[in-house]
């Protein structure tokens, strides 16, 4: 599926290490294993699975497209297309791509000048499942259906489809010769998924819901039928490679909030899940009950116990929601749902994906690089990753770079670029870009608290949320600030004169005018992480003298109506990563231009800062073909972009996926591309 299409799905989990069947290749010995976390399967031969079965796995919703390149693409289209349709290029654990050999004996670069050209090699077994071969006719269908120089496809996504100059069928049988009008380095990520030409040739096909299903691929499985609410794969008859190890696959749609009960069903087998929900998957097992009960009758995760629920509340967990549950009938519910989850474990993994700090730099203060360096040195990185991820029991360290993830082939820590965190070097840049502290600020309250009444928040916000965080963090959030409450809370009566807290600065100012930005965060539950982290961002900021206003909007909004319109400050949300950075973050960083009708064209840079030397390093990178020399140039991009200080990369965001005991080769895949043929249920 496109990169940029999965980026809106984002804003919105140890395996025995056997022979790896479900990985697509694993890194040589060269690049060095994959880093903690990297995945996380039940690995297991295929002769150990039954070889038939249904697999119910959870989507978010049902895909309004089958067509990856579609401009709504998501997920769910990701998943079906890579079960169902060739890739001709997947990820191993480290996010290095792999030739796969179902559909290619070899794939080469035979010349670089005076034009770049590639010959894909076609396993001769390859075919539809119509009967017919895979040929150059789909390679030249889909490269004139994505090259964007035909209206009738709308928007799709040409990312290197525009770079070639022809294709044609190669000098042996089954070869496929693909020449470049501008040298491409990126070229293995094209044609994945491949589609057939009845697809790509037909701008009407193209466009097709997915309702009217996918009459022809080219995988292990095939789709079989499409309904509202789910989409149901079967075996693909004329596979030639390894046959798969279930006989179906059910993509149901199950919203993440429903998800728990519906594990509790039994209505799903593979689902990811929310930080609340993995805790407790975990508290059911046996081992943990054990501990609890050895802690006492109201220890977390015992049977009957109160745990949070999705508001952050605590809720008996056998009650169906409910709350008044009492007697035997409740606690034999409590046992009932207990066994159900207990049923199930926790696959965890670094998601290849992270969430970033994002400051506005078209207007007010932000506009000033000096003031986005001053917010960056403020900002405690480790302390925000270890909120986040130590709860989970992932590695905690922040991440380092803004085009690769830990562990990928190139990955550097360019923060250096910025510094660390260190708040006299943040205030001193605030003083050089004019913002200092006022005398109402430095006069010292009694209790060593200061008086700021002309700065503080304009308007009261919400408390964090706990639902996805650990609860030694949800205590954190609300007694750090020595108050007794989130930062973020309104003052109670009587403290409107004492809004400042010990080890608070006076807020800065400006001919007069205090320092206080506004920090957009979306107000529902997949947004309860990010508030949680903005809340402890907010309270960083405040040593250094610059007042939040924190702003909840509607999730369904969040991303549309603010982050893509540049209506914040201060905002957070998460990117997913890309084997191929010079392709896919180009537009994310790209410097904004300006358009004929005065207006600002940002692709997909919405912080909206960007410089010529940053693009041109994208550039350079996209037309090297040899590999250590394009990610020197990806490198060296990265480290402009931390000094431009427009986007601060805190952590890669934990994958956790909940999976039914007896499953395997499945679970938090991270990078790696999952082998649906070898998936299966243990004998």
């Amino acid at each position: 599926m496109p990169i940029a299409k999965r980026r809106r799905a984002m804003l919105l989990a140890a395996g025995v290490m056997l022979p790896l069947p479900v990985l697509t290749g694993c890194s040589s010995e060269d690049d060095g294993p994959p880093p903690p976390a990297a995945w996380d399967i039940a690995s297991a031969p295929r002769t150990g699975t039954t070889g038939s079965g249904t697999l119910r796995w959870a989507l978010d919703a049902t895909p309004a497209t089958f067509n990856a390149f579609q401009k709504s693409a998501d997920t769910g289209t990701q998943r079906i297309a890579g079960a169902v349709l060739p890739s001709l290029y997947t990820l191993d654990a480290r996010g290095k791509p792999q030739r796969n050999g179902d559909y290619l004996t070899g794939a080469d670069v035979t010349s670089s000048e005076p034009r770049q050209v590639v010959v894909y090699k076609l396993n001769p077994k390859a075919v539809w499942s119509d009967g017919r071969p895979i040929g150059a006719e789909d390679f030249q269908a889909q490269w004139k259906a994505l090259r964007g120089t035909d209206a009738a496809y709308g928007r799709a996504r040409n990312a290197g489809y525009d770079r070639i100059a022809k294709i044609e069928p190669g000098d042996k049988e089954h070869e496929v010769k693909v020449t470049f009008a501008k040298r491409y380095t990126d070229w293995r990520s094209l044609f994945t998924p491949l589609y057939p030409k009845s697809v790509m040739a037909n701008p009407a096909v193209f466009a097709a819901p997915a309702r009217k299903g996918l009459a022809v691929g080219a995988g292990p499985f095939m789709v079989r039928q499409v309904t509202d609410t789910s989409v149901t794969l079967v075996r693909n008859p004329r596979w030639w490679g390894d046959r798969a190890r279930l006989s179906r696959v059910l993509f149901r749609t199950v919203p993440a909030e429903k998800r728990a009960e519906a594990l509790i069903a039994g209505q799903l087998d593979l689902a990811e899940v929310d930080a609340a929900t993995a805790r407790r998957i975990r508290a059911a097992t046996p081992a943990q009950q054990a501990a609890g009960a050895a802690r006492g009758s109201s220890a977390p995760g015992k049977a009957g116990a109160p745990e949070p629920s999705a508001s952050g509340t605590a809720e008996t967990a056998g009650a169906n929601g409910a709350s008044g549950t009492s007697g035997a009938s409740g606690t034999d519910k409590n046992r009932s749902r207990t066994r159900a989850l207990s049923r199930f474990t926790v696959r965890k993994a670094l998601e290849p994906a992270y969430t970033q700090l994002a400051l506005n730099g078209t207007k007010g203060p932000l506009a000033d690089d000096r003031v986005r360096r001053a917010v960056a040195r403020a900002i405690d990185r480790k302390a925000l990753a270890k909120l986040v991820l130590k709860p989970m029991g992932l590695p905690s360290e922040p991440l380092g770079n803004h085009l690769l993830m830990a562990g990928q082939p190139g990955y550097q820590d360019h923060s250096g670029a910025l510094g660390d965190p260190d708040a006299n070097a943040a205030q001193s840049l605030l003083a050089d870009a004019g913002w200092r502290a006022g005398e109402a600020g430095r006069q010292k309250a009694l209790g060593g608290k200061t008086d700021d009444r002309g700065g503080r928040q304009s308007a009261p916000t919400a408390t964090a949320s706990t639902t996805d965080t650990a609860t030694e963090s949800a205590t954190a959030s609300a007694t750090e600030s020595g108050t007794g409450r989130p930062s973020g809370a309104a003052p109670a009566a009587g403290d409107a004169g004492r809004r400042g807290r010990a080890g608070k600065a006076a807020l800065v100012r400006k001919q007069g005018r205090p320092l206080v930005l506004r920090f957009v965060l979306p107000d529902d539950r997949s947004g309860a992480q990010l508030r949680t982290v903005g809340e402890r961002i907010a309270r960083m900021l405040e040593k250094i003298g610059v007042g939040t206003e924190i702003t909840k909007v509607p999730g369904e909004s969040y991303f549309r109506d603010h982050i893509v319109t540049g209506d914040y400050d201060l905002a957070l949300y998460s990117w997913p990563a890309s084997a191929y950075p010079a392709t896919d973050a180009r537009p994310i960083y790209a410097k904004p231009q300006p358009a004929a009708d005065g207006s600002l064209m940002v692709e997909q840079n919405y912080t909206r800062v960007g410089t010529d030397q940053i693009d041109q390093f994208f550039d350079r990178a996209l037309s090297e073909l040899d590999g250590g020399a394009s990610r020197s140039l990806v490198s060296r991009a990265d480290a402009r972009i931390w000094a431009a200080a427009g986007s601060i990369p805190l952590y890669q965001r934990p994958q956790l996926v909940a999976v039914r005991k007896g499953l395997v080769n499945a679970g938090a895949f991270g990078f790696s591309t999952p082998r649906y043929q070898d998936i299966g249920f243990r004998r």
